[in-house]
């Protein structure tokens, strides 16, 4: 918080101005960026966070994607899980971390943020910096996952959702290889049965796993440990010092 105040609250007018440009200023644009920073990402969670209907907020997807502030991703579409007349909303996602940041958290405060009052950003950033950092962690992972299968490269990496389960990890390896996975960023360590729970949703989805991954902040507990092998690799955030390297 001492580095937000610091660094971006503190040229919160300069770096309002340079987003602005970016988004034309629109209020409703500003709502609606801020309904997929602190939401699913899903097009109808961020419509109906930002209180737009859904052809106004297409319309303002389609030109927000054309600025390049972000992106849009359909999920992987399972055939065999899915119904020909399923629809499955699309994700969006922000180009920049920065862009998620500032829409979190600045552009909905900017009325005190102005006056010099940053309470109301202490609190808010306190209250919700875990839910908000577990994208990035998923995001860190898939990065990590992508450099650790050198022998069967990955060729594809993302994640899977449909109407009824979500999948942190979803990929494929050069060899065919399916990897399913889960990201949990919390002060707890993973057990057991969040691979129940992972390997649950894989069978709800028709999809069939060779290794299935789970990434912790903290740890896992003893009995989850002695599961892994081949089939089931656990991580922390200590591995992402490869990232780095």
């Amino acid at each position: 918080m001492e580095l937000i105040e610091q660094l971006v609250l503190s040229d919160y007018t300069y770096i309002r101005n340079d987003v602005s440009e970016l988004t034309t200023g629109m209020p409703m644009y500003h709502s609606i960026l801020t309904g997929i920073a602190m939401g699913d990402g899903k097009t109808h969670t961020a419509f109906r966070r930002a209180n737009v209907a859904k052809d106004v907020g297409e319309k303002a997807i389609e030109e927000l994607c054309g600025t390049g502030i972000i992106r849009l991703q359909p999920s992987r579409k399972i055939f065999t899980s899915w119904s020909e007349d399923e629809k499955v909303s699309d994700k969006l996602y922000f180009s920049s971390p920065f862009m998620r940041f500032w829409f979190a958290f600045i552009s909905p405060l900017f009325k005190g943020i102005k006056k010099g009052d940053y309470k109301e950003i202490r609190e808010r950033f306190a209250n919700r910096k875990s839910e908000f950092i577990n994208l990035t962690f998923e995001q860190l992972s898939h990065e990590f996952l992508t450099l650790s299968f050198k022998d069967d490269p990955i060729v594809e990496m993302g994640s899977y959702w449909d109407n009824s389960v979500e999948i942190d990890i979803y990929a494929k390896t050069k060899s065919g290889k399916i990897i399913a996975g889960t990201c949990k960023y919390t002060n707890a360590k993973i057990k057991k049965s969040e691979l129940t729970k992972l390997q649950e949703n894989c069978q709800k989805a028709n999809i069939e796993p060779d290794i299935f991954v789970i990434f912790s902040k903290r740890g896992f507990s003893s009995e989850l440990k002695t599961l892994k092998g081949e089939n089931l690799k656990l991580f922390t955030v200590k591995n992402f010092k490869k990232l780095v390297e």
